[in-house]
């Protein structure tokens, strides 16, 4: 049933996120408006512990996103896009669950649907950890695919580092999803769901999962270019020298918003999945 005061306190927490973000220049306006969009459907519809786990993301992601910014503006040229998030970013991330949360209001916000929102909250900050603390490795890291080295922020790059940050992103999804049902339980005066400790390390298991599903589409399928001038391999297809690139592997429709929509997809199933396998 659609709860009119939760969907206009979704609005207006998201607004000041939001508008925060653009303050802060870590959203576009359009990829303001897209969070706006985002966090009304998912805490209006889904709940609020829904809503926070979204908020907990984009907090974290835009943390992440300042964090040695002078160090990382060097990979530029690898990344279709950099500093400040659009709509299609903010779509990609939070896109399915906005989705599962449409679904929640048809079909009832279910223990499996949360599981499903909570893996996929865990498979973008995963990524999104991975990417932002993964490019600080001293060592160049390892194509997921060959196993051979490659230049640092090569799409399906993994290195020790991006897989420590990956799993701590999603271990602080899963933390956070259990610590808000074990509140929703204190304040019903209810006894905490055997569930909600089974949510904790499969959903840790299913986010980390995911982030490797995006890594290994970006080593597989996704639009990879090369630039002649630069003698560079790129996501973008025109290059920042002012180039315009050639398709060196993968789908050329297949950029990068899209890997990280589908692998927060696949990391909602798994986790779904693995949830329904303990229960």
């Amino acid at each position: 049933m659609l709860n009119l005061l939760q969907l206009a306190l979704g609005f207006a927490l998201s607004l000041a996120i939001a508008w925060l973000g653009y303050r802060r220049q870590s959203l576009s306006l359009s990829g303001a408006l897209g969070a706006v969009v985002l966090g009304t459907v998912i805490f209006g519809f889904g709940g609020w512990e829904w809503g926070l786990l979204l908020i907990a993301f984009f907090v974290t992601a835009s943390a992440l996103t300042h964090y040695r910014r002078r160090e990382k503006a060097t990979l530029a040229e690898k990344f279709a896009k950099t500093g400040q998030r659009d709509l299609w970013q903010s779509l990609a991330n939070g896109g399915w669950g906005a989705v599962l949360a449409l679904i929640a209001l048809w079909a009832g916000p279910t223990p499996l649907l949360f599981a499903a929102f909570v893996g996929a909250m865990a498979t973008v900050n995963a990524d999104t950890w991975a990417t932002e603390l993964g490019v600080l490795n001293p060592r160049p890291p390892r194509l997921i695919t060959t196993w051979r080295p490659v230049a640092v922020g090569s799409s399906g790059g993994v290195s020790l580092l991006g897989t420590a940050a990956a799993t701590a992103g999603a271990l602080l999804i899963a933390l956070l999803a259990w610590l808000f049902l074990a509140i929703g339980a204190l304040f019903q005066a209810q006894p905490l769901p055997l569930a909600a400790l089974r949510l904790f390390p499969l959903a840790t298991l299913g986010g980390l999962l995911g982030s490797l599903c995006d890594s290994l589409l970006g080593a597989t399928v996704q639009g990879i270019y090369w630039c002649p001038t630069c003698g560079k391999e790129t996501e973008r297809q025109l290059h920042i020298c002012g180039t315009p690139t050639r398709p060196l592997r993968g789908w050329r429709w297949l950029n990068n918003d899209w890997v990280n929509f589908l692998s927060s997809i696949l990391g909602s199933l798994l986790t779904a999945g693995l949830w329904l396998l303990a229960w």
